[in-house]
């Protein structure tokens, strides 16, 4: 095994609980982070340290005793639309029970890159696990941990902590003895992958919908993602048509979503819009009115057939919004 630096542990965990800081307050200000947030890196003590290399997924930062960071990368778009294989990739995270799997860099056991996830395991290190979810767009799930490093399969195991936030809203470095701790049961492990299943559903989804449309809102065409929503057309809750794929989801603005999620606005089969008779009735303004105006229109479609929302789920869900009519 290669030699671990100089640096102190003490001097690690300062910097580490920096870094943990600094994502948390980035995914607090966007909805994923990109090649631009993470190559900025943080600041330490007046000194830019990286929070992951651009060529590798597994990082550790020269100024640093131990490994700061994996990355699971979602393929550039080619021939093929990534959200195609979008639960593929997912899959070894959807079907965890307590940890998850994540390969090694290349086949030697040896590798700095494999060393450093072996000394991460030997010695506990929460670490930051930058999670795609799209092309180059990435969820930070942190604090994880290397719960497990085979030789011979060439993997290691990945353990979550608590969803809990590591810093406050307002605090910039804490201190080395706030250091988190690897879950000790399995019970802990599992309420934690469970909270990581649901970001991650969440967040995929969202991107995979608001791509499929381009961008823009199904029924208004407004086209400003941060302004959308992945709308389920049946909840997510239902396990045998609540999946998150995208024949199930429709992105609306901010106000569609709710008046969808409210019933108050209904989608046929058909693609055709409807309006409750309760809104339909009152007079209060141009955006009521914009709202009743867009009864009998069709929405948006995106341009693939295999993307158009899916006519039995949009029949379950006209249902409901009758039934509350």
């Amino acid at each position: 095994m290669a030699r671990v630096p100089t640096v102190s542990k003490h001097q690690d965990a300062l910097m580490r609980m920096q870094a943990f800081a600094h994502v948390e307050g980035l995914q607090r200000i966007h909805d994923y982070l990109t090649g631009k947030e993470l190559q900025s890196g943080f600041t330490f003590e007046g000194e830019r340290i990286p929070l992951v290399n651009p060529q590798r997924g597994i990082f550790k930062p020269r100024k640093m005793r131990y490994l700061l960071s994996i990355r699971t990368v979602f393929p550039v778009p080619g021939r093929k639309i990534w959200y195609d294989d979008q639960r593929q990739i997912h899959r070894q995270i959807y079907e965890g029970d307590d940890t998850v799997e994540y390969a090694f860099m290349g086949k030697d056991p040896e590798a700095p890159d494999n060393v450093w996830l072996f000394e991460a395991f030997k010695n506990r290190i929460p670490v930051i696990y930058f999670l795609g979810i799209a092309p180059r767009r990435y969820q930070a799930i942190l604090p994880a941990f290397i719960s497990g490093w085979d030789a011979k399969e060439l993997q290691a195991r990945v353990a979550f902590g608590s969803a809990t936030s590591v810093a406050g809203p307002h605090q910039e470095v804490l201190s080395a003895d706030q250091v988190p701790v690897m879950p000790s049961s399995v019970l802990e492990r599992r309420y934690a992958l469970r909270s990581v299943k649901q970001r991650l559903h969440q967040a995929s989804f969202r991107e995979a919908v608001i791509s499929a449309y381009r961008g823009r809102c199904a029924i208004s065409g407004i086209p400003e993602p941060k302004l959308l929503d992945a709308a389920h057309i049946v909840s997510d809750k239902d396990e045998r048509f609540g999946q998150a794929i995208v024949r199930n989801g429709i992105p609306l603005s901010k106000i569609h979503h709710a008046a969808f999620d409210a019933h108050l606005i209904g989608i046929d089969p058909d693609y055709h819009l409807h309006v409750s008779d309760r809104l339909r009735d009152r007079e209060d303004g141009p955006l009521l009115e914009s709202l009743k105006g867009i009864e009998g229109r069709k929405i948006h479609l995106p341009g693939r057939i295999l993307d158009r929302p899916d006519r039995d789920r949009l029949a379950m869900r006209f249902e409901l919004y009758r039934a509350a009519g």
